[in-house]
């Protein structure tokens, strides 16, 4: 593998990391989508420490992934249900 060391700034520091070339694109565009949300909710509730900001993306991301997770599994149990009805369908075909 291709690995690349990158420096990825948010809130104020350089964060220095080893990437596969591959990744380097997106863990790049990962820390501007990081910092331009900062720079928003520092702009929107006047915040001046970055820890604030930090803490309320933390959230708002643990909230996405949580809701994700729950379409993942709600989204499964169709699925399964969906696969048994087709199994009990092709029960009753004959080859």
């Amino acid at each position: 593998m291709n690995e690349l060391s990158i420096n990825i700034h948010i809130a104020g520091r350089v964060y220095p990391l080893s990437v596969n070339a591959s990744e380097e694109v997106h863990v790049r565009a990962a820390g501007k989508l990081i910092q331009d949300k900062l720079q928003a909710y520092a702009e929107q509730f006047n915040l001046r420490d970055q820890q604030d900001a930090l803490a309320m993306f933390a959230i708002e991301i643990a909230n996405e992934n949580s809701a994700l997770k729950r379409q993942m599994a709600a989204s499964e149990q169709e699925t399964k249900i969906e696969l048994s009805e087709i199994e009990s369908l092709l029960k009753h075909v004959q080859l």
